[in-house]
């Protein structure tokens, strides 16, 4: 007989594969374990086996397992193999709520129903975090298992979630095991787990054949040697096919051609013959039991004894019960857990539903649609039976399934698009139906979109746009907005533009929500262009058209748009008017009011901290994303999320920065933008290089994926990119490749393409280049122009970096108190804007510095705020660089014990006292008040119990020299 999923006798022939799946889970949890097991192998060669030996053993060691498999049939019902393995989980002891956030996976299309579009969906990636949390939390006491079959016949949102684990692991003890039949993988899947293979997240293990002394020795050891033979060539060393053949010998089936088995597979994916082999084993049923064979096949996870007897035309338990019981002892049927009757292998699934009449299938869909209606079952739950048995237009069938589409859209959206694909397929030509063909074609689009498949999506919408004409504006502007959405996603922002500009040009033109709409979207297509200069006169056109409708929600949006442009450009003045002006109409406005048009927050955010408003943008960042959460904008949640990303990064709170980046990464790499996926690699690589210690490699890594990424386009994508790349080359030691890069993203020599508002920094890239390379020539014309650019821009922390610019230069030139001053002014500025993790980077250049013009106590105090900003924000590199010049200042740092109680400010207004400076001008340097330097001289006066300015000095001096008294 067939081998049974639930043995747990140990695999023949697996040795090697059974010892190394023990080490995983004895190691589970562990550093460098692989949290993830993928197996491979062709259909029938032992993958289920293996799955069952591994639950066991893990059972044994006390640890949680749950398991799941997908289901040929079931391709279109979202994260089925997954909720199919939550199904015997105990969920009681986890947190309500977030259970509740989990629950469309959880429960699956029965946890989905009464969801509708922007009523509380979570989007799909904020659902992936709430399972992981589950998962993370059934792991917490024993430990986890959880083993996922047939993947290869996985729904798209259940692929999606692999990916997301292999990118992402649960912490804590927690194996994901997997089996898959290698040619019938989608590429998708392939690609991610051979990609966790080359980083170590996933083992890889490749099921071949049996050996002939196993296969006979483990399976048939009472055969005669020559028919084992036999039977061991035809079977190929495929166990189940094997088992298959000895159970028709053993049955006294014939065995035509046994011995000319050829190569190849059947219809359903299992070596040639198997099917003929398991399809006979149904020869020798009744008629009535071959009807309940197929109505299980049909039916998959509805086929309970209730709706069996529905679809079968049987309504008598007692006859329903000898036939299920008869087909069980056959062991053609199995029971589940859950009171559901399975075929006993889903090859054997697929052989019966392909070998069942179409008109019988379909009326058994239909029965089992019309019950679960009748049970009062959410359109997502009877979508799949209603699709499968949808022959010809129907109204109320195409209700269902673009309702279920609707309640799937953020979730799964490749399952959305599916469905409303299947009602336009059948929906009728002609007049009478134009506009809902319309609307549904937007709505598919739009899924397609979110799916990531983007080309699809553009070329749906070109042929809205071409056949909506003058009959229905509001949608054709829609349409054209999201086609140059999409547009911009596959790198096209000038087609995108072009397309904007034609539609503002049409007579009539669009009505005006649609106008402002589209000059927004033309604006932001031109700001990624790099070419916000040229669309800046329709921005005051959108502008003033918002205005004249009382559009508020517009005029915050067209507001925000201006400030970014020209924050962008480095007209900071313009920008903070704009910047003020859109946060007092986005703060007065609503959470409602905001969510169709929460781009607005996105560039409102970006351009305050590109302004250097830091907290201002956090907080604009995260109401975007509370808002756009809850209204399911998935397109806005990675600009958000790296707004946020960038604040938390210049305020050095870098695993919070982290986690927003790879949160804004999974769905950029799901939707599919390049673009979109350069931009988030590219400040992710920033963060990772600030939170990495010293020699790590990941920075330079992912700079160089968003550079590989981003392409040979001009785009601001792509400069972006280079600079971070330029950044991470310059860690590691490489300046001529940092000199390439920042030249790259510039455009050559000029910088014309590099962002003005942040240019100063990069030309302080350039400078220390060039000191590494021995041009010091090349270095202060850099420095001059960075100082030049700093001025005309106006930001405090764009000057920082002109001043270390300088700084850098004069330390090359040996003018150590030159250095030390800019350096010093340099964290002062930094510190100002709130740019902290900067200004503790600042410190560490100037502490030694400090040590080396004999200010000793002043090196102590950079020292310390230095290593304690970087400490408490999460700044391995500045933590590792911080203890790499601790020698130079550590002389310093054995200061007499009445100085050791002094906080670092203190110490440094003791310093400054020491150089003779007033209170005033004390006060001047330090951005304070005068007050506030006299309340902390107080302080010293009171924990040193020193009478006067003129013994606090004499004490520092002192120090200063390594004296004690």
């Amino acid at each position: 007989m067939p081998i049974r999923d639930e043995d747990t006798t140990t695999p023949a022939g697996r040795s090697a594969e059974l010892e190394r799946l023990g080490r995983l889970l004895d190691g589970l949890g562990e550093d460098g374990v692989p949290r993830v097991v993928d197996i491979v192998g062709e259909a029938g060669i032992g993958k289920s086996r293996l799955l069952g030996w591994t639950r066991a053993r893990a059972r044994g060691r006390g640890l949680t397992v749950l398991r799941g498999r997908a289901t040929e049939f079931e391709r279109n019902t979202p994260f089925q193999t997954f909720t199919d393995a939550f199904a015997d989980a105990d969920l009681a002891r986890l947190d309500e709520d977030l259970v509740a956030e989990a629950a469309p996976v959880l429960h699956g299309v029965r946890g989905a129903g009464g969801r509708a579009k922007g009523e509380g969906t979570p989007s799909r990636f904020a659902l992936y975090r709430a399972v992981t949390g589950v998962l993370e939390r059934l792991g917490r006491r024993h430990g986890l298992l959880v083993t996922l079959d047939d993947l290869h016949w996985a729904d798209p949102a259940s692929l999606e979630f692999v990916d997301h684990l292999v990118r992402h692991p649960v912490r804590g003890r927690v194996l994901l095991v997997l089996a898959r039949r290698g040619r019938q993988t989608p590429t998708s899947l392939t690609a991610a787990l051979t990609r966790g293979a080359d980083d170590g997240t996933v083992l890889s293990m490749a099921l071949g054949p049996l050996g002939e002394q196993e296969a006979v020795g483990s399976l048939a050891p009472d055969l005669p040697p020559g028919r084992a033979r036999e039977l061991y060539a035809a079977s190929e060393g495929n166990p189940l096919y094997f088992l298959a053949l000895l159970h028709a010998y053993r049955h006294g089936a014939p065995l035509p051609g046994i011995t000319a088995h050829g190569p190849g597979e059947d219809t359903a994916g299992a070596p040639s013959g198997l099917g003929a082999l398991l399809l006979d084993e149904l020869t020798a049923l009744t008629a009535a039991q071959r009807l309940v064979v197929e109505a299980v096949s049909v039916l998959g996870d509805h086929a309970t004894p209730a709706m069996l007897r529905l679809t079968t035309g049987d309504a008598a338990p007692d006859r329903l019960d000898d036939r299920t019981g008869e087909l069980a002892r056959r062991d053609l049927l199995r029971m589940g857990s859950d009171g559901r009757w399975t075929l006993r292998h889903p090859l054997l699934r697929a052989l019966v539903y392909e070998n069942t009449a179409a008109p019988r299938r379909t009326e058994i869909h239909r029965r089992a649609a019309a019950e679960l209606a009748r049970r009062g079952a959410s359109a997502a739950e009877r979508a799949h039976h209603v699709e499968r048995s949808l022959a010809d237009w129907d109204p109320a069938s195409a209700a269902v399934l673009s309702e279920a589409a609707a309640q799937f859209a953020a979730t799964a959206p490749a399952t959305a698009a599916h469905l409303l694909g299947v009602v336009l397929r059948f929906l009728p030509e002609g007049p009478a139906y134009a506009r809902q063909r319309v609307e549904w074609t937007l709505s598919r689009a739009r899924a397609l979109g979110l799916g990531g498949s983007l080309r699809e999506s553009r070329d749906l919408l070109h042929t809205v746009i071409s056949t909506a004409g003058d009959e229905h504006p509001a949608l054709r502007a829609d349409a054209v907005s999201l086609c140059a959405m999409m547009e911009r996603h596959l790198g096209h922002s000038p087609e995108a533009t072009a397309l904007l500009r034609r539609e503002l040009s049409r007579t009539p033109g669009p009505p005006p929500g649609q106008a402002v709409s589209l000059g927004l979207a033309l604006g932001m297509s031109a700001l990624l262009n790099v070419a916000y200069p040229d669309v800046r006169a329709d921005i005051r056109r959108t502008l003033a058209v918002a205005r004249a409708h009382g559009d508020l929600t517009g005029e915050a949006g067209v507001l925000a748009l201006a400030s970014l442009g020209e924050a962008y450009e480095g007209r900071t003045e313009d920008a903070e008017r704009y910047a003020d002006a859109a946060a007092g109409l986005a703060n007065g406005l609503t959470d409602p009011s905001l969510t169709d048009l929460c781009e607005s927050l996105v560039w409102l955010s970006w351009s305050e901290a590109l302004l250097e408003r830091y907290a201002d943008a956090e907080r604009h960042a995260n109401r975007g994303l509370d808002i756009a959460r809850r209204g399911g904008r998935l397109h806005v949640l990675p600009h958000l999320l790296m707004s946020r990303a960038y604040a938390l990064l210049n305020t050095c709170r870098l695993p919070a920065a982290l986690e927003s980046a790879e949160e804004a990464e999974s769905i950029a790499r799901a939707i599919g933008s390049g673009d979109l996926l350069a931009f988030t690699l590219s400040v992710k690589s920033l963060i990772l290089l600030l939170a990495s210690p010293l020699g790590d490699g990941r920075a330079l890594a992912t700079a160089e994926e968003a550079v590989a990424t981003a392409g040979e386009s001009g785009t601001w994508w792509a400069s972006l990119a280079w600079c971070m790349l330029a950044q991470a080359a310059s860690v590691a030691g490489d300046p001529y490749r940092t000199q390439e890069a920042v030249l790259k993203a510039g455009g050559g020599p000029g910088l014309g393409r590099l962002q003005p508002s942040l240019r100063p920094a990069q030309l302080e890239t350039l400078v220390n280049a060039a000191i590494a390379t021995g041009h010091l020539g090349q270095a202060e014309r850099w420095a001059a122009r960075a100082a030049e650019e700093a001025a005309r821009v106006g930001l405090r922390g764009q000057r920082a970096a002109a001043l270390r610019a300088g700084g850098a230069l004069a330390e090359q030139r040996g003018d150590t108190r030159e250095a030390l001053r800019l350096f010093d002014e340099a964290a002062q500025e930094y510190g100002h804007c709130g740019a902290t993790v900067w200004e503790a980077y600042s410190l560490l250049r100037a502490a030694p510095l400090a040590k080396a013009a004999r200010h000793g106590p002043r090196a102590v105090a950079m020292w310390r705020r230095a290593d304690r900003i970087a400490a408490a924000g999460g700044a391995r590199l500045l933590s590792d660089l911080a203890e790499l010049i601790r020698p130079q200042v550590e002389g310093s740092l054995r200061v007499p014990e009445v100085l050791a109680q002094l906080t670092a400010r203190e110490l440094e207004i003791a310093a400054l006292v020491t150089e003779g400076l007033s209170n005033q001008d004390i006060a001047t340097k330090l951005y304070v008040s005068r007050r506030t330097i006299e309340t902390h001289l107080s302080a010293i006066y009171r924990k040193t119990s020193i009478p006067s300015r003129s013994a606090l000095a004499s004490l520092m001096t002192r120090a200063a020299f390594g004296e004690s008294s």
